[in-house]
C-alpha cells in the first residue's frame, strides 16, 4: 500500500474528523473520577459520538485479520495495560492512570487521539513522572515534522527521551498513516535512527503515539485476544496526536479546547 497524500479538501475534511475526536476526550475528562467504570466511560463517549457529533466509532467492531471484532467503542488502557483495552466492568481506583484512545469516522475520514489520565490523587510518583515523560515524548517527535525530514528522526528523538527518563519503548505497536482507512502507510516507528525512513512530504497525515513502559519493553497480549500489558507487570503510558506535514512543518489535527499544554519546548503550537 502507497502512503496517501491528502488534497486541500481532503485535510480540511480531516481537521473535523480530527478535532471532533480530541471533542470526546474533552466531554469524558470530567467522568474520569474513583469508582467509575471503563464501561461507563465508553458509554459516554459512545453516546458523544454518535448521538451529537454524528460520528461512527472507529474501534466498534474493527477487525483487521486475524482479531475478532473489537466490541466497544474506545479503548481503556489501565495501569500496566499499553494499549488496546477493552472497557469492561473493572473499577477505576485512587491513584490508577488511565489511557483512553479515541476514533471517529466523520465524513469518511479518520480522526484520532488518546490522553492519560491520572485517576484521584493518590498516584505515585513513577506514575506522574511517566505520564509526563510520555508526553514529553511525543511532543520531542512531532516537532520533527516537517518536509525532507524522515521517519528515523521522529523514532529517534522518541527514543532518546524516553531512556535519558529511565524508560523504556514499545517496539511492536507504533503510529500509522490515517485518512479513509483507519491505518494506512507508513509506519510510524517511535525509535529509530535520524536520517532513516521514509522521507516526509507535505499533504502526508499520521499518528504519533509513543506506547511508554516504566520498566523493560517487552509485552503479552491477554486472552480476549486485544488487550496488551507489559510483561514485567510494570506501568505503561501512552499519548496519541494526529499530525499533518505542511509546506513548512507541521500542523496538530487532533486539538481541542481541553487538552493539554504543549511542554515549554515547543515553540508554538501550530493549528
Amino acid at each position: 500500500m502507497s502512503i496517501v497524500q491528502k488534497t486541500a479538501s481532503e485535510i480540511e475534511v480531516m481537521r473535523h474528523a480530527c478535532r471532533l475526536a480530541a471533542e470526546v476526550l474533552d466531554v469524558v475528562a470530567p467522568h474520569v473520577v474513583v469508582g467509575v467504570t471503563t464501561a461507563e466511560l465508553d458509554r459516554i463517549c459512545h453516546d458523544h459520538m454518535v448521538d451529537v457529533q454524528g460520528c461512527i466509532p472507529a474501534p466498534l467492531n474493527y477487525a483487521p485479520p486475524g482479531y475478532s471484532p473489537f466490541p466497544k467503542s474506545i479503548c481503556t488502557s489501565v495501569n500496566h495495560q499499553v494499549c488496546h483495552g477493552i472497557p469492561g466492568e473493572r473499577v477505576l481506583k485512587n491513584g490508577d492512570i488511565l489511557n483512553i484512545d479515541i476514533t471517529v469516522i466523520k465524513d469518511g475520514f479518520h480522526g484520532d487521539t488518546s490522553r492519560m489520565f491520572v485517576v484521584g490523587d493518590g498516584a505515585k510518583l513513577i506514575a506522574k513522572r511517566l505520564c509526563a515523560v510520555t508526553y514529553e515524548c511525543m511532543w520531542h517527535g512531532i516537532v520533527q515534522v516537517r518536509p525532507g525530514a524522515h521517519l528515523g528522526d521522529i523514532g529517534h528523538a522518541i527514543q532518546t527521551h524516553a531512556q535519558q527518563a529511565g524508560f523504556s519503548v514499545v517496539r511492536e505497536f507504533c503510529g500509522h498513516g490515517i485518512g479513509r482507512r483507519f491505518h494506512e502507510e507508513p509506519q510510524v516507528l517511535h525509535y529509530g535512527k535520524p536520517g532513516t525512513g521514509v522521507e516526509l512530504v507535505p499533504g502526508m497525515t499520521f499518528t504519533i503515539e509513543p506506547m511508554i513502559n516504566a520498566g523493560k519493553a517487552a509485552i503479552s497480549e491477554l486472552p480476549d485476544g486485544w488487550t496488551i500489558i507489559t510483561r514485567d507487570r510494570s506501568l505503561s503510558a501512552q499519548w496519541e496526536h494526529t499530525v499533518l506535514v505542511t509546506e513548512t512543518g507541521y500542523e496538530v489535527l487532533t486539538v481541542s479546547p481541553g487538552m493539554p499544554v504543549p511542554p515549554p519546548f515547543v515553540a508554538g503550537l501550530r493549528t
